[in-house]
């Protein structure tokens, strides 16, 4: 892979390029994103991911941030052909009305939202469907609406709202995929909701009734990731 060839996969994907200088050994590239993402392209071929999303990064350039014991990194496979810059994997519960705006909202701002129900199967089990479809995403947003209740056992005073079992497994699955900082969580009337998880740094859009209420700041977090939406007309 050249410099030329690593920058052009990066654009491809909607990475924004600020700079590209020679290492300090003069062994090799730099390439940084305007997301605070690092890649350094040596000159024997090798590409490792520094600085922010390295996982995304790895993603893209169909390398594993581990090896087997020893076994050492070499150089990128070649990137999946399929992944789009603009799809954006949606985690949605039993609220048809919230997930139905959201689709047509990400749609208006050119964005293709990968809807799992919509999405052929073609013999996958449900969980291989999943991670098909979240291979392909560059961003996640997640729909915690108020579907279920619950407590600790012989704590009914602790009762509250809460999402679906479901979005929490697929939250996870794209907090491991993506990054914290590709994953949005629209919390519904957040005053009456448990917070699916306690991992700090999540980006969470309350919202109270239209999840038009929250598409700016989500215009927003989607668009400082480097895949653009005209903010003037959101």
């Amino acid at each position: 892979m050249t410099k030329d060839d690593l920058i052009n996969l990066l654009q491809t994907n909607g990475y924004e390029i600020t700079d590209d200088a020679r290492l300090g050994n003069d062994k090799g590239w730099s390439i940084r994103c305007s997301g605070g993402e690092i890649i350094n392209l040596y000159d024997s071929g090798k590409v490792v991911a520094q600085g922010k999303n390295q996982s995304a990064i790895n993603s893209i350039l169909g390398q594993s941030t581990s090896f087997p014991a020893g076994r050492s990194k070499t150089s990128a496979a070649a990137p999946a052909a399929h992944l789009s810059p603009r799809d954006v994997f949606v985690v949605y519960g039993h609220d048809g009305s919230a997930r139905t705006e959201l689709e047509a909202m990400l749609r208006r701002w050119g964005l293709n939202p990968l809807i799992l129900d919509q999405l052929t199967s073609g013999g996958q089990t449900i969980i291989e469907k999943l991670e098909s479809a979240a291979a392909k995403a560059c961003f996640a947003v997640v729909l915690a609406t108020p579907d279920d209740e619950g407590h600790r056992a012989g704590h009914d005073e602790e009762r509250a709202f809460r999402a679906r079992q479901n979005v929490v497994l697929e939250l996870g699955m794209m907090l491991t995929k993506l990054g914290r900082d590709r994953v949005a969580i629209l919390m519904k009337q957040q005053e009456n909701m448990e917070r699916p998880s306690d991992i700090q740094g999540l980006i969470y859009v309350p919202y109270k009734d239209d999840v038009g209420e929250a598409a700016l700041q989500l215009a927003k977090e989607i668009d400082a990731k480097g895949i653009p939406i005209d903010l003037k007309r959101v």
